[in-house]
C-alpha cells in the first residue's frame, strides 16, 4: 500500500516569520541605538541601562499594538470579502461557478476541464474554493492579529535583551564599542536564522539586516555625541 506523500512548505511560516524577524530586528536595533546614543552623550551606566529598559518595554508594547492593529485591518478586509462571496454564492451560484471556471481557464486548463473542476470544488466547499482561488485567502495567508502581536512583542523582547546584557557586562570605558559590535553580531545571527527558516540564501538577508542596523546605530551614536558636547 502506497503512503500519502506529505510535504512541508515554508509558505506556512510566512505570517509568524515576518512578525518574528521584524520584532527581533527592531528590538536589537532600537535598543542598541538608544543605548549607544545615551552612552555617547557621556551618560552614566545607570542612566544608559534605565533608558534601555524603558525603550525595551515601550518598544515591545508598541510592536504588539502596531501588529495587532495592522493585521486586524487585514483580517477585517478578509472577513468582508468572505461575507460578500458567501452572499454571492447564495444568490447566484451558477455565475460564481462560471467565474471560478474562468480562473482555471486562465491558468491553463481547457474550458471543459475547468468547468468540471469548478463544479466539483464548489460541490465540496464552494466558499473555500472561491476564497483560495479568487480572493487569494488560505490557511497559510489568513491574518492572525493576536498571533502576530504576541510574536512581535516576544521577539522584540528577545532582541532587546542582547544590547541590555552587553551594557551590564561591559566596562564603562568600552561600553560603546562592545554594545555596537555585539549588536551587529546579533543582527548577523538574526539574518542567518531568518534566511535558514525561510529557505533563502544566507548572505543577502544577513547583509540587509546588518547594513540598516549599523546605519541606525551610527546615526544615533553620532547625535548622542553631538548632544553631549553641546550640553
Amino acid at each position: 500500500m502506497s503512503r500519502m506523500h506529505r510535504e512541508s512548505h515554508r509558505a506556512s511560516r510566512a505570517g509568524w516569520l515576518r512578525a518574528a524577524v521584524l520584532g527581533a530586528n527592531d528590538g536589537i536595533i532600537s535598543t542598541a541605538s538608544l543605548v549607544l546614543g545615551m552612552a555617547s552623550a557621556a551618560s552614566g551606566k545607570h542612566a544608559v541601562l534605565l533608558a534601555g529598559v524603558a525603550g525595551w518595554i515601550a518598544g515591545a508594547m508598541s510592536m504588539a499594538a502596531g501588529e495587532y492593529v495592522s493585521v486586524s485591518s487585514q483580517s477585517d478586509t478578509e472577513h468582508a470579502d468572505l461575507a460578500r462571496e458567501r452572499r454571492e454564492l447564495a444568490e447566484d451560484p451558477e455565475s460564481e461557478a462560471k467565474e471560478l471556471a474562468q480562473i482555471y481557464v486562465a491558468r491553463g486548463l481547457t474550458t471543459e476541464l475547468a468547468h468540471q473542476v469548478a463544479d466539483q470544488l464548489m460541490a465540496h466547499d464552494a466558499l473555500s474554493a472561491h476564497a483560495r482561488d479568487e480572493l487569494g485567502i488560505s490557511e497559510f495567508t489568513a491574518a492572525r492579529p493576536v498571533q502576530a502581536a504576541l510574536t512581535s512583542a516576544a521577539t522584540f523582547s528577545v532582541g532587546a535583551a542582547a544590547p541590555l546584557l552587553l551594557v551590564l557586562v561591559a566596562p564603562d570605558s568600552r561600553l560603546v564599542p562592545l554594545v555596537a559590535v555585539g549588536s551587529i553580531l546579533c543582527l548577523i545571527l538574526l539574518g542567518v536564522a531568518s534566511a535558514k527558516t525561510g529557505g533563502a540564501k544566507v548572505p543577502k538577508p544577513a547583509l540587509r539586516v546588518v547594513l540598516w542596523g549599523a546605519l541606525a546605530m551610527a546615526l544615533t551614536a553620532g547625535i548622542g555625541l553631538l548632544a553631549g558636547k553641546v550640553v
